[in-house]
């Protein structure tokens, strides 16, 4: 039986998250910033949701491949460390091309968008990287590992890259700093400074970009973020905005050949008669992070709701089903499909509310309607009334809540600094 370690490990992450932003309170350090923080849990939370197939995506390339295994390699101490060994190699060449290659890039940018560098930035993640990274993995099973193992080795070397996503620690003792990744390694990797741009792709161990000459120590302040800023607190545009890119540049490009590269080349190609290579600028000290007023009171709302949302992620990670499972009936995947939908349209409005969209208003009174509803689902259980009657209970003093909130004249409301 394989066990879900990110999922047993989310607890972790946000007492973590609270600690960072505790010690930075303390020593008057910002490291976060709520909407910057709501919209990388959002990303987690929306790659979770999607994960629950995806993973069954990787494991079925896991399963195919063993079946045409060259060898049967046996359970040892010894199969572990060489599995972690080239798991983290299949990692590095992933993660090295997805920042090479324009299509890999539209599904791995999503991890870099933050303008802040925290250890909530390593929960933004794309929803559809899997989809990519899977294929990496395949030398794997075809070699003989099991595809059991190569999935929890996987889920350790990605649970391995959390610690790294602060500033908090600074430089290690230089034998941990020459060997493994480390905050002051994978800070260089988030940089948009030129000379930081595509380095230190590594995840747990730093060797392979010593091997291969992508290895850049950190010496200049970082400066985080991409180069063309998202200026946007909506998840789903975030997972979209540069396939809009690059497709708008495929679309104007007069030859076949070059609307094919566009997908194939690096990040900032383009056929000459569109400007041609454009390279990451000089770092402007000028410029302001993205950054949207939200009061007090909405504030405070943003963060009760939010708590709700992981609730109910919670519930999805440990009870979703997805539709191909086995020994799954009609009512358990309509209730899946309903939360799945439920969860995306709360981080979505929740990415509304923060850029105060006239559209806001609407989206979160649907789903707070939707929440409602939810008990509806359980009602054929034993426990399904009192699900009704809470959700329904929960979700009439919500709009109460939320119609006073609106109702406030914005200049009369303060602006909350977290």
């Amino acid at each position: 039986m394989k066990i879900d370690f990110i999922a047993l490990s989310i607890p972790f992450f946000f007492l973590f998250i609270f600690l960072e932003l505790f010690y930075g309170n303390i020593k008057k350090e910002k490291y976060y910033r709520l909407n910057d923080t709501l919209t990388n849990l959002s990303c987690g939370i929306g790659q979770t949701v999607l994960g629950l197939w995806l993973k069954f995506y990787f494991l079925f390339l896991m399963v195919f491949f063993y079946q045409y295994r060259l060898f049967t390699i046996p359970n040892t101490w010894y199969t572990w460390i060489l599995l972690f060994l080239g798991v983290d190699f299949c990692y590095y060449w992933f993660h090295r091309l997805s920042h090479e290659i324009n299509a890999i890039w539209a599904t791995h940018v999503v991890h870099h968008q933050s303008e802040e560098y925290n250890l909530s930035v390593a929960l933004r993640q794309s929803w559809f990287q899997t989809l990519f990274s899977s294929s990496f993995y395949i030398p794997l099973p075809f070699l003989g590992f099991d595809p059991v193992m190569i999935a929890s080795i996987v889920a350790i070397n990605t649970l391995y890259q959390f610690w790294i996503h602060t500033k908090v620690i600074k430089k290690l003792p230089r034998p941990i700093e020459f060997i493994f990744n480390t905050p002051s390694h994978h800070r260089v990797h988030h940089g948009t400074n030129p000379k930081y741009i595509d380095r230190n792709h590594a995840g747990s161990l730093i060797i392979w970009d010593r091997m291969f000459g992508t290895f850049q120590a950190e010496e200049e302040e970082v400066v985080y973020g991409i180069t063309t800023p998202l200026k946007s607190w909506s998840p789903i545009w975030a997972n979209l905005h540069y396939w809009r890119d690059i497709t708008k540049i495929s679309f104007l490009s007069k030859k076949a050949s070059d609307k094919v590269l566009t997908f194939v080349n690096q990040p900032g190609w383009q056929p000459e008669h569109l400007g041609g290579q454009q390279y990451a600028p000089e770092v402007d000290k000028s410029y302001q992070k993205y950054d949207t007023p939200v009061s007090r009171p909405m504030s405070i709302y943003l963060i009760i709701q939010y708590v709700f949302i992981v609730g109910v992620t919670s519930y999805f990670m440990f009870f979703g089903k997805p539709i191909m499972a086995d020994g799954v009936d009609q009512m358990t995947v309509i209730r899946t499909i309903y939360i799945a939908g439920f969860i995306i349209l709360s981080i979505t409005s929740i990415g509304f509310l923060l850029e105060s969209k006239k559209i806001s208003k609407y989206v979160e009174y649907l789903r707070i309607l939707c929440f409602g509803a939810m008990g509806a689902l359980f009602l054929q259980e034993s426990y399904g009334l009192y699900a009704f009657l809470i959700t329904s209970i929960i979700s009439l003093a919500t709009i109460i809540h939320f119609s006073i909130l609106v109702s406030k004249p914005t200049t009369d409301l303060q602006k909350i600094e977290t």
